[in-house]
């Protein structure tokens, strides 16, 4: 007897009924969202903590308002991922919290005419100085040059030879944002105007964090599968890390949402040692960068949409040598050496390299986790791939399980029930996990079949008999991350001699 959804079994009118199905013929499809979590100006017209759709920087621009911490973000998420679907959330600014700030200091008088280049977070400002301009004439003119753009990190005031830029948002987070100094040089065409001295120094002493709370309670259930993380303080990364975590987060059997988030930090190599071992999250992966003209909030958001433009196509694929566009790592700027770079990805953070052509690359993407729950070391979630991976494999496993069978009764293996009912049994799930397998082994997730069906137990619970329980043991595929050669070179080799 064929069970049917729709169709009564006392219907007596002919003729002819149809009834549609699709679990047979449905394919997995899911909404990966990348969701931006930083300020907003006044200027902007959303509220904080609603998560709002930004298909373009200009609306992203509209919403947060112009030269925002989220418009910037959204602009450089846009050049990483030009199609992929971005989100954002305004977060309120710490309460209590002081902008950084820091003071140019100009020397003169000019005693040729130039141009003045200064760079603030990347966002260059060339002034024209006119032969016999005095120091105060050209602070003068930098302040009004920065305050003239709408896009601007930092506002301005002059007082004399001296201007004081501030961050646009209180916070920590404006520690460290770049002020350059004809940073390309003469080779880029930029010089100061002789006669003409200028002192800078990075924004500092900005105080007070973020409280992620009501942010991440508006994302609720959405989708936010690569979160855009600016701050990387003790209270933003434990946030984050409850709201992924494995038993009452996302990544919990009672949401089965996942995700994860990408945050960059600036600082030394010995500070981003400590940094990196305090921390233990299989789903917070943290770039670690010696020096970069951009805020972090932009690399950041570079480093989240790129990981994400990648593996929403391929989960397993890896992300090394992707390019960060729009992040500036200036030939003059400290890197990190091999060494250290290697010691880096020991020590829960994520590396870069440069091309020859300036460009930054993602040299590894790694996670925060390090240790299990002794302390032992574990590279288990070492890369950032893994829990992409799997996400993947869970939500392809859910998909097919729900799809099949949403309606079905249950009975023991061998029960002589008619054709076409809408019974399942364990060995028919059994056949379907690894039909399933088969399938993700064909897409490049996993790998080992025999063995995966080896160990792959499928039986009804002892105590409830609505319920199955499985062991299942995917075996996720590996990436090419070294290529190791013995190079064991002859003068001649004795049988050509």
């Amino acid at each position: 007897m064929v069970s049917f959804n729709s169709i009564p079994s006392n219907i007596r009118v002919p003729l002819f009924y149809a009834e549609v199905d699709n679990s047979q013929a449905s394919a997995p499809s899911y909404s990966e969202r990348t969701v931006l979590l930083g300020h907003k100006l006044s200027a902007g017209v959303s509220a904080a903590n609603v998560p709002q759709q930004v298909p373009s920087a200009d609306q992203a621009a509209y919403l947060f308002g112009a030269g925002s911490m989220l418009h910037h973000m959204a602009r450089i998420a846009r050049q990483n991922d030009p199609f992929g679907e971005i989100w954002a959330v305004a977060v309120a600014e710490p309460d209590g919290g002081v902008a950084a700030a820091a003071d140019i200091v100009i020397a003169g008088p000019a005693s040729a005419a130039g141009t003045l280049p200064i760079y603030i977070g990347n966002r260059k400002y060339a002034v024209a100085v006119a032969s016999g301009d005095t120091a105060a004439e050209v602070a003068t003119a930098l302040a009004a040059a920065i305050q003239a753009d709408s896009y601007r990190h930092v506002t301005a005031a002059a007082d004399d030879d001296t201007v004081t830029v501030t961050a646009r948002h209180t916070g920590t987070v404006g520690n460290g944002l770049r002020v350059e100094v004809a940073p390309l040089g003469l080779l880029g065409g930029e010089a100061l105007p002789a006669g003409i001295a200028v002192t800078v120094a990075d924004l500092a002493d900005g105080t007070g964090v973020v409280d992620l709370a009501d942010a991440l309670a508006a994302i609720g259930d959405d989708p936010a599968d690569y979160i855009a993380l600016p701050w990387t303080d003790t209270g933003a990364l434990d946030a984050i890390k409850a709201f992924l975590a494995d038993d009452a987060g996302r990544w919990g059997p009672l949401q089965q949402l996942y995700g994860g988030a990408f945050a960059a930090r600036v600082d030394t190599l010995g500070n981003l040692t400590t940094f990196g071992n305090a921390r233990n999250d299989q789903h917070v992966s943290v770039l670690g960068l010696r020096d970069c003209a951009n805020p972090v909030w932009e690399v950041a958001s570079a480093y989240a949409a790129r990981c994400g433009q990648s593996l929403k196509i391929d989960p397993a694929r890896p992300v090394q040598t992707l390019a960060l566009n729009g992040v500036a790592i200036r030939t003059g700027m400290a890197r990190f050496a091999l060494v250290e770079r290697n010691t880096l990805l020991f020590d829960g953070s994520s590396t870069t390299y440069i091309g020859d052509d300036g460009t930054v690359h993602i040299e590894r993407a790694i996670t925060t986790y390090q240790t299990n729950a002794w302390g032992q070391g574990d590279a288990s979630y070492l890369d950032v791939t893994t829990p992409y991976t799997l996400a993947a494999v869970l939500r392809r496993l859910r998909y097919r399980i729900t799809q099949k069978f949403p309606r079905h009764k249950l009975a023991n293996d061998g029960t002589p029930f008619g054709a076409g009912q809408a019974i399942v049994t364990p060995k028919m799930i059994r056949a379907e996990l690894i039909a399933e397998y088969k399938e993700m082994m064909r897409l490049g997730l996993v790998e080992n079949l025999e063995a995966f069906q080896a160990s792959l137990i499928v039986e009804r619970n002892a105590t409830d008999p609505n319920r199955i329980d499985v062991v299942y043991g995917p075996d996720l595929v590996n990436q090419l991350r070294i290529f190791a050669v013995l190079a064991q070179f002859r003068l001649q080799y004795a049988d050509a001699a």
